[in-house]
């Protein structure tokens, strides 16, 4: 069977809808009953990102050294984040809320999502699960990463400023939000985001548009956040371009283009 100009290898529904694992070109992707794709691997290299977004989500790196402790994500997917996290910090600790258990068993049965002592999976509804613990785990994490989505967009769950005012609960005096947007066809939702980042983390904020599609990710930095010169952020892209092989260069410079009326926030002069 083929679909999405790919061979289907799996299908299966629960009560979210249909889920379908497709391959192309060299390439395995998650799909849930719509082209979107919400997740890919390249089976040659499964531990690379292969997603343009998904490797902006990187973009983190430019502003903080390592991950060498707790981290937060909302919305595993086929787990392609978890697992460059995993395979790159070695002393990081995860906890991944996912809201469909059917999406998990996929992301451990077809995208190499293994067990993993630093891993926790945890099957709850993201936006819930962080409005629940602003007391339990507070100031526990220094990185949270949101990308919850679903066949048509962005989860409706997430959209309310009181689950952003939640995350920065959650996060340490010096933590960083990172979260996938989307500013396509629906730019008024992605105002309104931005709007709620904005006022909840005073305007420290920067956004990084996804070349070539409609993704743009959004970085928040938390009051003790530290400020880098774009001198030395020059220097630091320079390293992790050539360490990660993504292209931490031309993110700088989307970065520089695109948030003037805020990036004294966020970096030095």
């Amino acid at each position: 069977m083929y679909r999405y100009e790919g061979r289907v290898i799996h299908e299966s529904h629960d009560d979210d809808g249909i889920l379908e694992v497709v391959e192309q070109d060299g390439v395995r992707s998650l799909h849930f009953g719509s082209p979107p794709r919400q997740s890919s691997m390249l089976l040659a290299e499964p531990d690379k990102l292969h997603l343009n977004y998904v490797q902006a989500m990187t973009s983190w790196l430019l502003f903080k050294p390592t991950l060498d402790d707790d981290a937060l994500i909302i919305g595993l997917g086929g787990g392609s984040l978890t697992k460059h996290l995993l395979h790159h910090f070695p002393e990081c600790r995860l906890k991944a809320i996912e809201y469909r258990a059917s999406v998990v068993k996929i992301a451990r049965s077809h995208f190499g999502l293994h067990l993993d002592p630093r891993l926790k999976v945890i099957i709850d509804d993201g936006a819930k699960y962080v409005r629940q613990r602003t007391e339990s785990q507070s100031e526990q994490y220094s990185l949270m990463f949101i990308d919850a989505f679903d066949h048509d967009g962005m989860a409706s769950s997430i959209c309310n400023h009181a689950f952003f005012d939640a995350c920065k609960a959650l996060l340490k005096k010096d933590g960083m939000l990172v979260i996938n947007l989307w500013g396509g066809v629906n730019k008024p939702l992605f105002r309104q985001v931005a709007l709620w980042l904005g006022q909840t983390f005073d305007w420290r904020i920067l956004f990084l548009p996804v070349k070539d599609r409609g993704n743009i990710i959004g970085l928040a930095f938390n009051k003790e956040a530290p400020l880098y010169s774009m001198k030395d952020l020059r220097t630091r892209a320079i390293i992790l371009e050539q360490l990660y092989q993504i292209e931490f260069i031309a993110y700088l410079k989307e970065l520089a283009k695109h948030n003037s009326s805020v990036i004294n926030n966020s970096i030095q002069k």
